[in-house]
């Protein structure tokens, strides 16, 4: 087992926040390796996600201009599979010029799909341009599924249920 050390960045106001995690393999600590060669910055979140039975990573990292990304790692290849940049706020040009539907019909899809409480909503901008919300809701047992939404057509891009989270982004909660 490898005892991994991952520094997250300022968090509701703290300083630096060392956090120790175990991994089973080196997939997460390829995972930040991965990341580190795409994009300079702080992770400030991490968290474990099953995404159609397979499990993933998402590691959320803020750059020198406190621009945030966010990036889905394979949790057995260590490989990237997505980056995204996160805007905060949903009416910033590169979010807005491609948007069809507005928030309030995106989380009425998400809560069809997946009935609970929006717990956060995320803007993003795929690699491609495209727009989408992505919800976290949680349900009346407690699990945490992330449902995105295309900002363009309403349709579900993916659908993500939380096993675990490391950080939290105070100003993305509702």
């Amino acid at each position: 087992m490898n005892n991994i050390s991952i520094k997250f960045a300022a968090i509701a106001g703290l300083s630096m926040l060392s956090v120790n995690v175990l991994a089973t393999d080196l997939a997460l600590e390829n995972c930040i390796q991965a990341v580190k060669k795409e994009k300079a910055g702080d992770l400030i979140k991490l968290e474990k996600l099953s995404v159609s039975g397979k499990e993933a990573y998402e590691l959320e990292l803020r750059d020198a201009n406190r621009q945030e990304w966010e990036f889905i790692c394979d949790a057995d290849s260590g490989k990237l599979t997505e980056k995204e940049s996160e805007v905060s706020d949903p009416n910033s040009q590169a979010f807005k010029k491609n948007v069809k539907i507005t928030e309030e019909d995106a989380a009425a899809i998400a809560l069809k799909a997946n009935p609970g409480t929006i717990e956060e909503v995320e803007y993003e901008v795929e690699e491609n341009g495209s727009s989408s919300y992505e919800f976290d809701i949680v349900n009346d047992k407690g699990v945490e599924t992330k449902i995105e939404v295309d900002a363009t057509s309403g349709k579900i891009i993916e659908t993500a249920t939380e096993e675990w989270e490391i950080g939290e982004e105070i100003d993305e909660r509702r």
